[in-house]
Order: structure tokens, then C-alpha cells, then sequence
């Protein structure tokens, strides 16, 4: 029995896993014996999810959870939440010898191999299905960035914290933007940009450039924490102009990391777009933004032209890598000894 874990700044996901396949070379999670989705702020630490999780009865012979935060030497400290999470504590409390550890990103990428061609809507009508390096870029509560290496057999997942990098404008607008930002933080990465208070940064931005208030709808939105999923819909409803803008900036910055990314990693093997916001803003990715700036990387334009592009429309894919990994390490450990 497999306990897998995907904690986020706003959502914390268990569930439990019974493995299967153990004679393969890289056995997956299958059986799914439970689910529950904790809100990450309400919770003190993750032994607190854990145990309300947990019945009496539940054996747990293995554990991984992928964290939305740097892990270094079994601990990660959350940038978007007040507590943190030590390898060590988590497998005392589950009175195992060993628990493992992930970056979010990183378990999103083991969770690729489970997806099915229903899990994923493809961007790019003129990609060519290839072998090669994969990337993968999550946009949510942050902005999580990983790497895939294929070593001719199979993708190995690579675990980054590109989603801190500096924020490169290439337009005027965009420099403008910048400007904005840093008067209100002293370094602006693609994170202050590319994630749910990013689009809101942007909207507020267009407003205040524009000499404008904010829309009421906005104020009660932002009283029920809920201003970014109220700009998306206003700017795919196109009810709101500066919901439209803001939403094809934020489309258009998203296609030009998410083609920075795919250049770092040479990803001729897929990009893939993660994460909460981009299965609801799916029409705003398909109008042709995204793509221009993807691929507007002057002489390698044609290169990232044929690379695939699909948004990943599972959210449980990080939850599911988890668990494969564990199942992995499982396997490995049977067959040392």
C-alpha cells in the first residue's frame, strides 16, 4: 500500500495506492484506494493531513510526496505557505524506514507516463511526434518548471526551480509591467507573473495604466480570494476589456517561457503544460498566442515549430508520479536486497 502525497500552496491531495505490476522494470501506481484534498492553509503541518487522511486499519509500506518548494538533503521549506516538510519527521511518523521527497514539478514529471491521449489537449497542429527530451511547466498557485532526459529507454525526470528565474519582458507593454512590479518587490521572477496572483498583478496593472478603478466585480472577487479565477472568466467571456488584455499577456508570457523551457531542455520529446490555471483557460491557449510566442525564438523558430505542445487536463498527475515513484523505489529496494 502506497501513500502518495501533491502539496501545493492552496491544495494539499492524498491518496492511497496499491501497487501493481511488480515484475516490470518500472512498475506504476494502480488500484486507487482512496482520495482526499486538504486546504493548505488551514493546516499546520502535512502529519496533521496525514493522520485525519489515515484510517486506524491502513498499512502504509511506502510513502512519497512532491512538494511545491526546493528539496535539499530530504527537506523542503514552502515558499507560498508558513510550514515545511523533513523526509525524516514524515517516516517516524509513519513508522517507515524511508519516505521520499519530491519536488512537485518533479512528480508531475513521473506522472507523464501514466497519462492516456484523454489527459491531454495538444496545442501544436504542426508538431511531429519524436523521441527526445521533454519539458514541463505547471502555472497555479506559483510557477513550476522540470526537465525529462531520455536515456534512449526511458524519460528521466529532472527536477528545477526555474519558475524563480528573472521575468524577461520583450514588449513595451511588458517592460512597462516590469517597471510596475518592481516598484512593489525587489526582484520580479516569471512566478510574479506566470501563476493565479500573477494574472491579478497584470489586470491591476492595465487598470492603474489606464487611470481606471477596479471593477466591482473584482473587490467581491477579491474578497472570496477569488480575483484570478474572475479575470480568466472575464477575459474569456470577453465581458471586461482589460480582463481580455490581461489574459493575453498572461498567454502570451506563458508561450514564451514555456518556449524558453523547451529550448534549455531541447524537449523535441513534448512540452507540457501543467498546473490549475491552464485547463481553465484552455480556449485563451488555443487562439494562437501561446503558440507565436512558443515559437518566436528567431533562428530556432523552426526548431520549436515541431516540437508537441499539450495541456495536461488530469489533476492528478503529480499525485500519480508520486506514487509511481514510490512504487519504483519499492521495486528497486526488492531486487537490492
Amino acid at each position: 500500500m502506497i501513500l502518495a502525497g501533491d502539496i501545493g500552496g492552496t491544495s494539499t491531495r492524498l491518496a492511497l495506492f496499491e501497487s501493481s505490476d511488480v515484475g516490470s522494470a518500472f512498475p506504476g501506481p494502480s488500484t486507487v484506494e482512496g482520495r482526499r484534498t486538504f486546504a493548505s492553509p488551514s493546516l499546520n503541518r502535512l502529519e496533521d493531513a496525514i493522520d485525519e487522511f489515515l484510517a486506524p486499519h491502513h498499512r502504509v509500506e511506502a510513502a512519497c510526496f512532491g512538494v511545491a518548494g526546493p528539496v535539499v538533503d530530504g527537506h523542503a521549506s514552502l515558499p507560498n505557505l508558513t510550514w515545511s516538510v523533513d523526509r525524516v519527521a514524515l517516516a517516524a511518523h509513519l513508522k517507515l524506514q524511508h519516505v521520499d521527497l519530491l519536488n512537485d514539478l518533479e512528480a508531475n514529471a513521473y506522472g507523464i507516463a501514466c497519462l492516456n491521449a484523454t489527459d491531454l489537449a495538444p496545442l501544436n497542429a504542426a508538431a511531429r511526434e519524436t523521441s527526445g527530451n521533454q519539458a514541463i511547466l505547471s502555472v497555479g498557485t506559483g510557477l513550476g518548471e522540470a526537465g525529462l532526459y531520455w536515456d534512449g529507454e526511458q524519460h528521466v525526470p529532472i527536477a528545477s526551480e526555474g519558475g524563480h528565474a528573472d521575468f524577461a519582458p520583450r514588449t513595451e507593454v511588458e517592460i512597462e509591467l516590469l517597471r510596475d512590479l518592481l516598484s512593489r518587490h525587489r526582484r520580479v521572477s516569471y512566478e510574479r507573473v506566470l501563476s493565479g496572483e500573477g494574472l491579478y498583478r497584470i489586470f491591476r496593472f492595465l487598470r492603474l495604466r489606464s487611470g481606471q478603478a477596479q471593477p466591482e466585480w473584482l473587490v467581491e472577487a477579491l474578497q472570496r480570494n477569488a480575483a484570478p479565477a474572475a479575470i480568466s472568466k472575464a477575459g474569456l467571456e470577453g465581458s471586461c476589456e482589460d480582463a481580455v488584455q490581461a489574459l493575453k499577456i498572461f498567454v502570451s508570457c506563458l508561450g514564451a517561457e514555456a518556449g524558453n523551457l523547451a529550448l534549455r531542455m531541447m524537449a523535441s520529446g513534448g512540452v507540457y503544460l501543467g498546473g490549475g490555471i491552464a485547463p481553465k483557460i484552455l480556449p485563451a491557449l488555443r487562439d494562437g498566442t501561446f503558440m507565436s510566442a512558443f515559437v518566436n525564438k528567431g533562428r530556432l523558430g523552426p526548431l520549436l515549430e515541431a516540437f508537441p505542445v499539450s495541456v495536461i487536463l488530469n489533476d492528478q498527475t503529480a499525485l500519480n508520479g508520486a506514487a509511481r515513484f514510490a512504487a519504483m523505489r519499492a521495486h528497486i529496494g526488492a531486487y537490492a536486497g
